[in-house]
């Protein structure tokens, strides 16, 4: 995530390339939206490799990878390599991600060292990856998303 954020900012196209992709995909405006993405990308990269807020950052993955998912990925069928970019690697971060909520960061995380595991691990943990991650999503699909309208043949 923390790489793929980085690379959305200064990479390629750099901020403005993404933004006229996302506005390609119908996320209105393009410019906001890949700034929203890109830092969600490296702040939820850096917490996880801390280990910090885990199941909160989980859920931050995990709500971009379901907008990912939606707006440019699912119409393409599974495998990643065929045209358009197919689902599943999309699929395997979201289900890693959720999997990570009420899994916690583990012994090495500052959530452990922080005496946090309780908050951001079991039931918890899976509460505040899903529920985030996933009405954050829908709720910004809602408000944001305007799908180009197919071509008449």
């Amino acid at each position: 995530m923390l790489a793929h954020g980085v690379n959305h900012i200064v990479g390629g196209g750099k901020i403005a390339g993404t933004a006229g992709w996302f506005e390609s995909l119908g996320m209105r405006p393009g410019r906001l939206h890949a700034w929203l993405a890109s830092l969600t990308e490296v702040g939820a990269g850096v917490l996880l490799l801390l280990g910090l807020a885990t199941s909160l950052a989980a859920g931050g993955a995990l709500g971009v990878m379901v907008v990912a998912w939606v707006t440019n990925h699912r119409g393409n069928g599974f495998f990643i390599f065929r045209p358009g970019e197919g689902w599943e690697y999309v699929m395997t971060l979201s289900v890693v991600s959720a999997a990570i909520g009420p899994l916690g960061g583990g012994g090495w995380s500052l959530d452990h060292a922080l005496d946090l595991d309780d908050t951001f691990s079991g039931v918890s943990g899976l509460v505040l990856a899903l529920g985030p991650g996933l009405l954050g999503a829908a709720a910004l699909l809602a408000a944001f998303w305007r799908p180009p309208r197919p071509t008449s043949a």
